[in-house]
């Protein structure tokens, strides 16, 4: 803390950013701004010594166990000055002030942490701070120095735990991305679904649709032929119209470049008993509308 200066016997340059101390025949007397300093040595006066006033800055390690009984090391950067109006307090009180500063930050920090879970640590790490400064300032400042702030540069647990809380943190997130993972597929599944159902509406729409059709197509078919050929029963008329379908099948099946070997119960026994299924299901139809 002693500033460099130059001084001889009667005289004096103190440097800027510092404040030399006189003595009278061995007792304090007066404190001398920066420039050239004149002494009385007929008088007993004498420069003690110089302090700077400038900040000074140094690093405290702390090793100390939270609530949760983890260990931990704390970084504490503390930043201090000389008090100007206050040099010669801090001149002859305090021999090694870093010492006595340090010894304070030991106290309050270990007084503090372990009330604190290693998360909340993490957490209120400048409340910790603003306790030593609080401390710092009430205490040093009766001996002529002044504490201009404290950070808490870097808290420091144990590799293991901090592996631990990697793998723990690790895993939550596993877990949260799974979570989403199975609500993803959850959705998927779900409009598929929908889709599906909407699909097999829409071909039922679609194939009730294409019956109706084939049922009006017939019964044009039948009207028109009935009124144009004299004496032609319905019946028969129908009996034409699905051997003529019949032939068209085969034909349809035989023309097919991807068809496979097929069989086809042939004969007219086959056509007629097609042609009773048809009819059953016109009459079944009309009487289903005959009921609506």
């Amino acid at each position: 803390m002693t500033s460099s200066g130059l001084w001889c016997f009667c005289c004096a340059c103190i440097g800027q950013a510092s404040v030399g101390i006189v003595e009278e025949w061995g007792r304090f007397q007066r404190l001398a701004g920066p420039g050239f300093l004149f002494l009385n040595p007929i008088a007993g006066e004498c420069l003690a010594g110089i302090l700077s006033t400038r900040v000074f800055s140094f690093e405290v390690r702390i090793e100390t166990k939270t609530k949760d009984n983890v260990f931990v090391q704390l970084l504490c950067s503390v930043q201090y000055r000389v008090i100007k109006e206050s040099a010669d307090d801090a001149f002859y009180e305090l021999q090694n002030p870093q010492e006595q500063i340090q010894a304070y930050v030991f106290d309050v920090v270990r007084a503090h942490v372990p009330r604190m879970t290693l998360d909340e640590l993490f957490e209120q790490k400048g409340e910790v701070a603003k306790a030593v400064l609080e401390e710092l300032e009430k205490v040093m400042g009766a001996y002529g120095y002044n504490i201009e702030q404290i950070l808490m540069v870097d808290i420091i647990p144990d590799s293991f735990v901090r592996k631990a809380m990697n793998e723990i943190n690790a895993a939550q997130r596993l877990q949260l991305a799974s979570v989403y993972k199975g609500e993803a597929e959850k959705i998927l599944l779900v409009k598929k679904a929908e889709a599906e159902a909407e699909a097999k509406y829409l071909g039922g729409v679609g194939i009730a649709k294409q019956r109706q059709a084939i049922t009006e197509g017939l019964r044009e078919s039948i009207l028109n032929i009935s009124n144009g050929v004299s004496g032609a029963s319905a019946k028969e008329v129908m009996d034409l119209i699905m051997v003529t379908q019949y032939f068209d099948t085969i034909k349809e099946l035989g023309n097919s470049s991807k068809n496979t070997t097929v069989f086809l119960p042939h004969g007219p026994g086959h056509v007629k008993d097609i042609s009773d299924q048809i009819r059953n299901g016109m009459m079944e139809a009309s009487c289903s509308n005959v009921g609506q």
